[in-house]
């Protein structure tokens, strides 16, 4: 059981702990400089490591002393471990998460075409295993375990709202897509070690992974859905972005895009000042922060 995490060490004082390799950065002689971590935060750690054995992700046993880095005595490799004691992860229990997501989706979907096409992913164990170990990004909003998750519920809780407010035509098609908006991410990232992005998230991302994916479950009941429902649906997927400039292959051109673009955004950007705030004094300044390009009063 992992007794100390890296928040708790203090300079000056002996390590005798277990972190994860979360960044190789240089060789310096006999010695790898590498930013070892857990959950709780992270540090430069100078480690003897003379045939350069230590790869991104291996979690090691550490004895060593906090100066301005972690120089490390000596070490040894852990075989098992529970990643939740060295990657982030969402605050609120996940199981909390996807039942509030299921009771959203079983009051709005009523037509045949939404509910058969939200129970092609979301009644497959093994998406569903994904969707729930899925990240928001690597270092944008929602950057932890649950966060793919919490973020999904996030997009449809506001999609709903605003969908009932201004009364939009194709409020099930908003919803459904503020669901499926982001399903892409289940194949973008890796997350069983220091996130990362996937080969195919690098060469396509998650946008082109989405459509792809709701392409494929068209496909496995081809003359089921109707050309306007697969559209739209497509459409709040390829624009959920918003702007060209923000990686949307197209600016959104329905009432549903629109919404679950505002709602992406907005969920996004408030789950961003959060993270700025924790931990900070009230009635201070956070630092610039280049995601809310500014910074806050708190």
């Amino acid at each position: 059981m992992k007794k100390i995490y890296m928040k708790e060490v203090k300079a000056g004082e002996s390590v005798d702990s277990t972190f994860m390799i979360l960044k190789k950065l240089y060789r310096d002689g006999n010695k790898s400089i590498v930013i070892l971590g857990d959950r709780s935060g992270d540090t430069k750690a100078s480690i003897e490591d003379k045939e350069d054995i230590l790869k991104v992700g291996n979690v090691i046993r550490v004895k060593g002393t906090l100066s301005n880095i972690l120089e490390i005595k000596s070490f040894e490799r852990i075989s098992e471990f529970s990643l939740e004691d060295y990657l982030p992860y969402v605050e609120r229990p996940i199981e909390d998460i996807m039942r509030e997501i299921d009771e959203i989706s079983k009051e709005e979907f009523k037509s045949k075409e939404a509910i058969a096409l939200n129970e092609y992913f979301f009644n497959n164990p093994v998406f569903l295993e994904k969707f729930k170990k899925g990240i928001g990004g690597v270092s944008q909003h929602h950057n932890y375990i649950g966060g793919l998750a919490e973020h999904t519920l996030n997009v449809m809780y506001i999609t709903k709202m605003l969908a009932y407010r201004y009364d939009v035509r194709n409020k099930e098609i908003a919803i459904l897509s503020a669901k499926l908006h982001d399903i892409g991410k289940t194949e973008e990232y890796f997350v069983e070690g220091p996130f990362s992005f996937t080969l195919a998230g690098e060469m396509e991302g998650h946008i082109v992974i989405g459509v792809r994916m709701v392409e494929e479950a068209f496909k496995a009941d081809a003359n089921f859905y109707s050309e306007d429902f697969k559209e739209r649906v497509k459409g709040c997927i390829v624009q959920h972005h918003g702007k060209l400039e923000y990686g949307s292959p197209k600016k959104p051109n329905t009432e549903e895009a629109h919404i679950v673009n505002l709602a992406d955004q907005a969920d996004a950007f408030l789950n961003k000042i959060s993270q700025i705030k924790k931990g900070a004094a009230p009635n201070t300044w956070s630092e610039y922060d280049r995601r809310i390009e500014g910074k806050i009063y708190i």
